[in-house]
C-alpha cells in the first residue's frame, strides 16, 4: 500500500527522529536523494543544453535549505549552480553558506534585472523549486508567482522540493498560482496532496526518498492507494465447492424505457465483478437479456426479484413514478446496497444511515454537490473534504468518481485509485463501475475494498479498451483488467 499522511503527523516524525540524530542529519539525507535525482536527470542527452546549468529558486523554509544543500552537492559535481534567494534574510545560513563554499552562487531575485533574469532561467538545464514547503497553505504569493510564471515559460524543466509550491500538502487543493513540476522528490512519507487533484497533476512524476521515518509514522495513513497485489489479493475467486448462488447473487435496480442502455451497461459491469448470477429487475429487461442472456430478468420491482446477496440501484432510473419506489425497496433490503446516479437524487442521509447493511455511494462530483448543498467547482476544488463529508454525513461508504477516484469510510484512511485515465470521462462508463462495484459487493467484500478493487480494474480497463474508449469497450476490456492482476 502506498500511504500518505497529514502535515502534522510529518512533522512529529521528524521532529522524534530529529531528537536521536547529529543536528542536519535529516536535512542532509533529503538533500542526497534530491540531488540525486537531479543529477540523473542532468545526464548527457537529457538535460537541455550540453553545459549543465541549475537554478535554485529558495524560500525562507527547510524545502530551501534542502534545496541549497543539494545544489552544493551538484556544485561540486562541476555544475554550475545558482541560487535566486525569494528572501536572502531568511535563507537557510548553513546550506547557502555551503553552496557558496562549493562554487555556487547565491543572488537576491529582488535585485535581478527582468532581462537578466529571464537570461538565467533561459539557459537553465534545470530549475529546482524549493519556494514553500509543506506547511505551505494558499497560492504563491505575488513576488513568488510572477518568478514561476517566467520559469515556466523558459521551458526549463522543475524539480519539486517535497511538493510543487502552490498547493496544499494535506488536502490537495490549490487555491492560487502554482508552479507545476516535471518531478516531485518528497522525503519520508508521501502527502495526501501528491496522490489527490488538483494538486496530484502539478506534481509530475513523484520520486520517494526514504529518510528514517518509516517506523516513527502511525501504522494507519491518512490517504493510501493499494497497489496492484493488493487489488489481486481482494478479488474473488471460486473454489471447488463453489456454484452460481455461494459465489454471491447480485441484484441490478437500474434503466427505463428511457434509458435501456444504462441497464444493459451496468449488467454488464456487475458480470465481471465476480458473482455467480445477475438478477435484473425492470423495464429494460429485454433489452438486457437481448445483450446478456445469462442475467436471470423479471420486469417488476426489486422485491419481486427473488434473493440477491446486493443491490445495485441508480444508474438511468430517470424521474419516472416507479423509481422511488424501486429505492424505497432497495433501501428497506438487508443486503449491501450502492446507489448510484438517480437513486442518489434527494436521499436521505438518515434513511441511509438506518440502514444495517452497508451501503456504497457512487457520486460523481456534481451529484456530490448536490447531496452536501455546495458548488459542484467546491467539490471538484477540494475532493478529499468533500469525500470524507460525505462518508460522515450519510455514515456509508463513499466513491467520489472524477480526475482521482476516492473511496471514504466515516472512519480510517481515504483509498485513492491510480489508475484512471481521462478516456474514462464517457457516457455509461459510471454505470459499468458501478456494476462491477456492486458483483465485488455481492461476492463478499467489504463496501470500501468493493469499491477500491472496482476502480482499480475499472481504471485498468479504461487504459486496455480500444480508443477512444466507450463504456461498451470498457465492459468487454474487464476481462483483461483481471488477467493483468491474476495472471
Amino acid at each position: 500500500m502506498r500511504t500518505a499522511y497529514r502535515v502534522e503527523t510529518v512533522r512529529a516524525a521528524e521532529s522524534a527522529l530529529m531528537a536521536r540524530l547529529p543536528e542536519g542529519t535529516l536535512m542532509n539525507r533529503a538533500a542526497a536523494g534530491l540531488a540525486a535525482a537531479c543529477a540523473e536527470l542532468l545526464r548527457p542527452g537529457l538535460g537541455r543544453r550540453t553545459v549543465a546549468r541549475v537554478v535554485l529558486l529558495v524560500g525562507g523554509g527547510d524545502n530551501g535549505g534542502d534545496a541549497l544543500f543539494a545544489g552544493a552537492r551538484l556544485a561540486r559535481r562541476g555544475i554550475g549552480v545558482n541560487a535566486l534567494l525569494l528572501a536572502p534574510d531568511r535563507a537557510h545560513p548553513a546550506g547557502l553558506a555551503a553552496l557558496r563554499a562549493a562554487g555556487g552562487r547565491g543572488l537576491a531575485v529582488a535585485d535581478i534585472a527582468p532581462g537578466a533574469l529571464t537570461t538565467l532561467l533561459g539557459r537553465a538545464s534545470m530549475v529546482v523549486d524549493g519556494i514553500t514547503g509543506i506547511g505551505g497553505r494558499g497560492g504563491l504569493r505575488p513576488v513568488a508567482a510572477e518568478l514561476a510564471e517566467r520559469v515556466t515559460a523558459s521551458g526549463a524543466p522543475v524539480i519539486a522540493v517535497d511538493l510543487p509550491s502552490g498547493v496544499d500538502a494535506d488536502t490537495g487543493e490549490v487555491r492560487g498560482p502554482v508552479l507545476p513540476a516535471t518531478l516531485t522528490v518528497t522525503f519520508g512519507t508521501l502527502k495526501p496532496g501528491l496522490l489527490v487533484d488538483p494538486a496530484r497533476q502539478h506534481a509530475g512524476d513523484v520520486r520517494l526518498v526514504d529518510i528514517g521515518l518509516r517506523p516513527l509514522l502511525p501504522v494507519e495513513p491518512d490517504v493510501a492507494a493499494l497497489t496492484p497485489a493488493e487489488v489481486a489479493a481482494l478479488l474473488p475467486r471460486p473454489t471447488g465447492e463453489s456454484d452460481k448462488y455461494r459465489r454471491g447473487v447480485l441484484g441490478v435496480a437500474a434503466g427505463s424505457a428511457r434509458y435501456p442502455g444504462a441497464a444493459v451497461l451496468t449488467v454488464g459491469g456487475a458480470l465481471r465483478g465476480g458473482v455467480g448470477a445477475v438478477r435484473y429487475a425492470g423495464p429494460a429487461h429485454a433489452a438486457v437479456i437481448a445483450r446478456h442472456p445469462e442475467t436471470l430478468v423479471s420486469p417488476g420491482t426489486p422485491a419481486e426479484a427473488g434473493r440477491v446477496q446486493a443491490w445495485v440501484a441508480g444508474p438511468g432510473l430517470g424521474d419516472h413514478p416507479e423509481a422511488e419506489r424501486v429505492v424505497n425497496e432497495v433501501l428497506a433490503a438487508d443486503v449491501p446496497l450502492l446507489l448510484d446516479a438517480d437513486a442518489l437524487r434527494g436521499l436521505d442521509p438518515a434513511r441511509v444511515r438506518a440502514r444495517s447493511a452497508p451501503t456504497l455511494l457512487t457520486p460523481h462530483a456534481g451529484e456530490a454537490a448536490a447531496l452536501l448543498g455546495v458548488a459542484r467547482e467546491r467539490v471538484e476544488s477540494s475532493r478529499l473534504t468533500s469525500v470524507r463529508e460525505l462518508a460522515e454525513r450519510f455514515g456509508a461508504t463513499v466513491l467520489l468518481k472524477g480526475s482521482t477516484t476516492l473511496v471514504a469510510d466515516p472512519a480510517g484512511p481515504v483509498l485513492v485509485n491510480e489508475t484512471g485515465t481521462p478516456w474514462l470521462a464517457t457516457a455509461g462508463s459510471g454505470d459499468v463501475l458501478s456494476g462491477l462495484a456492486g458483483g465485488l459487493l455481492a461476492a463478499g467484500l467489504a463496501a470500501r475494498d468493493a469499491g477500491a478493487v472496482a476502480a482499480h480494474l475499472h481504471g485498468l480497463a479504461g487504459h486496455a479498451a480500444p480508443m477512444p474508449a466507450t463504456a461498451s469497450g470498457v465492459t468487454d476490456a474487464l476481462p483483461t483488467a483481471w488477467q493483468s492482476l491474476t495472471g
